[in-house]
């Protein structure tokens, strides 16, 4: 008998299974694709904490630099020195170190120009026969021997072999590289030349050769410059040199070092009165600019000097024909920095660059009262060629943009300075985790300046940049989040951003709360600021921080395309009384889960919203829940205010005609 029950237990346990596989098959949404223990972050370990955030034994290598360089005009080219103090804090060994090449992503035969389309140069790296490095000699000091290397270029990589290896827990090394490189007028759309009418405006980025990152993820980094993956760099401290024709002005990354050696007293003075202000102070005004009179002298070449700590990178940018203004950053900490913008004389203008330093101070004071201090001196916005492109302390925008654009632009840009200049993060791999989250900082931000005065602006969120704001977009894409940024669609790119930035927000404003994901993502910030975290390390953070397990959504939002379809399918009321109540019946037709958001409205005039968690979807796509009406419904909408990504909203209102 016994086991005549059990045969038909186990009969009848096989068949109901059987028939909820059916049941699963036959419509898109299956809870066994979130509800069941099948997709977990990595665990923990003793560097990077399940808590998210950096383990007892985190550690990161380390790489100072000391630059030497001068613009040649003649020929637009670069040509310097750099020494890299490398620190090997990990506890491996190793017996050869990799370095970043990016301007070899010029070169002809690069794997940049090779995998570009044929139906155009999207990036503009093609077609520039002298693009990319010249390096002339590599020298490597340990200890108290120096001795030239020959090193092994592999397009935008370079591998140095070592005579002795870099022994672990703080180590060092030494390597001196000669180098120069033309600069490109069109640099990938990171950098690059103005001719304006009263002389070029020289933006240099990617312009020394730079160590790979050794993390305990994946040891050396050394995916190839593409153009679309950006950056991954560690931290160090900067110290630089840019020789220059006299009559530019030199405007870098951190602070100037020798401004009696490049500055007239009175620009000096001026600048002075620009530390103590909040309006912007003119230090080089229009019908100044070209003028000998802003110049220390008026022939030969000045060497700028420039120092900044604790930063990833460093950028510059060199003319003589730009308007430049000044203001004071007032920083929660009670210290001061200064805000400052160069730009052409046609971009004047009260709705133009004439108000881009207001926009650049605003920006890093709301960034830094919200999420982390601003830790440097400086920032300086530059007008220019390049349609926008951050590093720290430096940014480069579009030298024409006006009013919202502009506003968002140089919010945008600066707002890198946190993500990934603050937070570090491996923008190669995961264009997602810094420019999606510095998109959604841009929109808080955009709320609060100047008491909302871009938020209904449609110069920008119209355009087919902050489109991807809309969800319409978005969910009909192709590549999930998680793609490596290179492989993700060129036209199609801009899901990093939007898609990104729409989930952060439905996590503060529907999933989990504006307090406690507010907490949760400053607890990100600061735990991670200056160190290197992975995906998986956000996705921690934010489950603990915030209290609740968000794997379900970091699946479905990052690792895939799934669409959300909620349905409003059927009412009925109690005993057929509505008075005793009504059994609303909703449906989940797309593979993606949210929580429901449904608007009633009664015969008698009375509404309510109502809001059920994700968590009804655990066992079937199909719920039915009663709600304590009094009266007649006559009409049910689900997310009535459109804050869900729903692809199918025709399904998401019942009227009693139904």
């Amino acid at each position: 008998m016994k086991n005549y029950l059990l045969a038909v237990f186990f009969f009848l346990s096989f068949f109901n299974l059987t028939a909820q596989t059916e049941q699963f098959d036959s419509t898109v949404y299956n809870p066994h694709d979130y509800f069941l223990q099948n997709f977990n972050p990595p665990p923990g370990n003793s560097y990077r904490s399940a808590d998210g955030k950096p383990g007892p034994l985190y550690w990161q290598n380390s790489a100072s630099y000391l630059i030497h360089a001068t613009l040649d005009e003649k020929d637009t080219s670069v040509k310097g020195d750099v020494l890299i103090n490398y620190s090997n804090n990990s506890p491996n060994k190793l017996d050869f170190v990799w370095l970043q090449l990016d301007q070899n992503i010029f070169s002809p035969a690069s794997r940049a120009a090779a995998a570009s389309p044929v139906t155009g140069d999207v990036l503009g790296v093609l077609g520039l026969n002298n693009g990319g490095y010249r390096i002339a000699a590599v020298t490597i000091t340990q200890g108290d021997k120096s001795y030239s290397v020959q090193p092994i270029i592999t397009d935008t990589r370079m591998q140095i072999r070592l005579n002795k290896p870099v022994m672990p827990n703080g180590d060092k090394v030494a390597i001196k590289i000669n180098y120069s490189f033309t600069v490109p007028i069109n640099g990938a759309g990171r950098f690059g030349i103005l001719y304006d009418k009263k002389g070029g405006v020289y933006e240099i980025a990617q312009w020394y050769p730079r160590m790979c990152v050794y993390d305990d993820v994946e040891g050396w980094n050394t995916l190839p410059y593409m153009g679309l993956g950006e950056f991954y760099c560690d931290y160090g401290n900067y110290e630089y040199f840019i020789t220059v024709p006299s009559e530019m002005i030199v405007y870098g990354s951190g602070d100037l070092q020798n401004p009696g050696e490049v500055l007239t007293p009175e620009e000096i003075k001026r600048l002075s009165i620009a530390a103590s202000s909040d309006r912007s102070i003119p230090i080089i005004s229009a019908d100044e600019v070209g003028k000998p009179s802003i110049r220390p002298k008026s022939n030969g070449t000045l060497t700028w000097h420039f120092k900044m700590n604790n930063t990833r990178d460093i950028a510059w940018a060199a003319s003589k024909a730009l308007v430049w203004d000044a203001a004071k950053i007032n920083l929660p900490s009670g210290r001061k920095a200064l805000a400052m913008s160069a730009y052409p004389t046609e971009s004047i203008g009260d709705t133009a660059w004439s108000r881009s330093t207001e926009y650049l101070k605003n920006s890093i004071e709301i960034y830094s009262k919200n999420f982390f201090e601003y830790p440097w001196d400086v920032a300086v916005s530059m007008g220019g060629a390049i349609g926008g492109m951050e590093y720290p302390g430096i940014i480069f925008n579009e030298y024409h943009e006006t009013r919202g654009r502009l506003w968002f632009l140089i919010a945008h840009e600066i707002g890198h300075n946190w993500f990934p200049m603050i937070v570090g993060s491996n923008e190669r791999k995961y264009m997602w985790q810094d420019e999606g989250f510095n998109t959604y900082i841009n929109y808080y931000a955009t709320e609060l300046f100047n008491k909302g005065e871009y938020v209904n602006d449609s110069s920008f969120f119209k355009d087919d940049f902050f489109a991807s704001r809309d969800y319409n977009l978005f969910m009909h894409y192709r590549d999930p989040l998680m793609v490596f940024s290179d492989a993700m669609d060129i036209n199609q790119h801009y899901q990093f951003y939007g898609k990104t930035a729409y989930g952060l927000n439905l996590l503060r404003t529907v999933i989990v709360g504006k307090d406690r994901f507010d907490y949760a993502f400053r607890q990100y910030t600061g735990s991670w600021s200056f160190k290197h975290p992975t995906p998986y390390d956000f996705f921690h953070s934010i489950n603990n921080a915030a209290g609740e397990d968000l794997n379900w959504f970091w699946k479905e939002w990052f690792f895939t395309t799934w669409k959300l379809d909620q349905a409003v399918t059927g009412l009925k009321y109690v005993d057929n009384d509505p008075a005793k109540g009504a059994l609303i019946t909703i449906e989940n037709k797309g593979k993606m889960i949210l929580p429901v958001i449904l608007e009633i409205f009664q015969s008698d005039g009375k509404t309510a919203v109502i809001q059920l968690p994700v968590d009804v979807w655990m066992r079937d796509g199909i719920w039915t829940f009663k709600y304590a009406s009094t009266h007649k419904i006559e009409k049910l909408v689900l997310d009535p205010d459109h804050l869900l990504p729903d692809i199918n909203r025709a399904n998401n209102v019942w009227t009693g005609s139904k």
